[in-house]
């Protein structure tokens, strides 16, 4: 089950989705997987959104990856069509056009790292674990596994990959899979703070800079500069970057 929840901050309007099935650490079903791209591509449509939040129910799990039932069933055509649900509900965040956060409250690992992996920014409790157990079940890890070596580098990356093991949050810290490690009970403060600070920044530009954040990721350097000037020059179109700079000299002046 996936909860949505709209809420209307001093900043803008912010989604929260929540994948609620807390019993089974919030793992991914086929059924889930289709609400949950379904969800993100209705949001995108909103012109008024500023930024999402993704999270698990509970206490225990962020997404404890996919179904086991599910995986123990597959066929090479089934297998195939369910690795492709979780590919698109990846992409469906990484084309969501405002910034995409991930509230990582406990496990986090297979599809749930990959879904995690395919937001802007990640904070995460101490006590949550990472992982892609996928060989030790024979199949690879798959899809938006492959922005880890991004994330982490392509060692660090491979560790994880081949070894199946699960790293805590400090290390996951460390290696770069998330931008902050906190106390359990200073998430939530954590998260608002980074909506705020993201809410600060004007709507048009925060679009253009995930972008060309994703383009900086995916292309080589001349193409990224060269998309870099159209998007500065066309910022400007509306003459909002003036407006903004004029307020914020005045109001230097002021003091």
């Amino acid at each position: 089950m996936i909860r949505t929840a709209l809420e209307e901050r001093a900043g803008g309007l912010v989604a929260r989705l929540t994948f609620d099935n807390p019993r089974k650490l919030n793992i991914f079903s086929p059924a889930a997987l289709r609400r949950f791209s379904g969800e993100m591509h209705s949001l995108e449509k909103n012109k008024d959104l500023r930024a999402v939040v993704l999270t698990g129910a509970g206490d225990k799990a962020f997404v404890g990856g996919a179904e086991l039932e599910t995986l123990g069933s597959l066929d090479p055509q089934s297998a195939r069509e369910f690795i492709t649900l979780i590919h698109d509900a990846c992409a469906a965040v990484r084309a969501c056009p405002v910034p995409v956060l991930a509230r990582i409250n406990g496990w986090c690992l297979g599809a749930g790292l990959e879904l995690a992996a395919s937001c802007d920014l990640r904070i995460a409790a101490d006590t949550a674990a990472f992982g892609m157990p996928e060989v030790r079940l024979g199949i690879p890890s798959v899809v938006e596994a492959a922005l880890l070596p991004r994330l982490v580098g392509a060692g660090r990356a491979r560790w994880l990959v081949l070894t199946g093991e699960i790293i805590d949050a400090n290390l996951a810290l460390n290696w770069g899979l998330v931008e902050k490690a906190v106390k359990k009970e200073d998430l939530d403060k954590t998260m608002d703070n980074t909506l705020d600070a993201i809410l600060a920044g004007d709507p048009a530009a925060l679009r253009q800079q995930k972008r060309l954040c994703q383009l900086w990721e995916e292309a080589p350097l001349a193409e990224s500069v060269r998309a870099s000037i159209d998007e500065f020059a066309a910022a400007y179109a509306a003459g909002e970057p003036n407006r903004l700079i004029a307020a914020f000299r005045a109001a230097r002046r002021k003091k």
